[in-house]
């Protein structure tokens, strides 16, 4: 089952593929988790969702760049400042991602963008139950994402479905 969703995801991201603030297009719900499409970042598909911490997350396909992204934001965060980069720590359980987070408010809440050419790292989202950020060791934020498996399945088909639109 993890080959079909690392060679999806991977397929998906080899498709040709910032974050600007056009309206968002509703596309459907699964796992607890809203799915829509982008249109400023050439119709890339996300998942997203508001968390008990007061978090908002986004995790999606930036089609104009060819990277995932991952859109974090919380009022708590009030000293990030836009622009600025941060580095950061990611973990899906027990498995973990370092990069570089940007400065990046969602809805006039203070976050942090991160790009990501990982395509494993969808994959592991599906069997995740766990995401946490950390930055400079000290976590940020720790969220419960069990029942993700099929956002991340309806996040694929529905960059799939805005992929054969816009090859045909």
């Amino acid at each position: 089952m993890k080959t079909f969703w690392v060679a999806a995801v991977a397929a998906t991201f080899l498709a040709a593929p910032a974050m600007a603030e056009d309206e968002l297009q509703d596309y459907a719900e699964a796992g607890g988790w809203a799915i829509a499409i982008d249109p400023s970042l050439n119709n890339g598909c996300l998942m997203y969702g508001e968390f008990e911490d007061n978090s908002v997350v986004r995790i999606g396909i930036d089609m104009t760049t060819g990277f995932g992204y991952i859109l974090s934001a919380n009022p708590a965060w009030g000293d990030i400042v836009e622009g600025q980069s941060y580095p950061v720590t990611i973990s899906l359980d027990d498995k973990t991602f370092d990069g570089e987070a940007v400065g990046y408010p969602i809805d006039d809440l203070p976050g942090a963008n991160i790009d990501f050419d990982n395509p494993d790292f969808l994959a592991m989202l599906v069997a995740a139950e766990n995401l946490t950020l950390a930055h400079d060791g000290n976590e940020v934020m720790s969220l419960d994402i069990s029942g993700s498996a099929d956002a991340v399945k309806t996040l694929i088909e529905c960059q799939d479905k805005q992929n054969a639109a816009s090859a045909g």
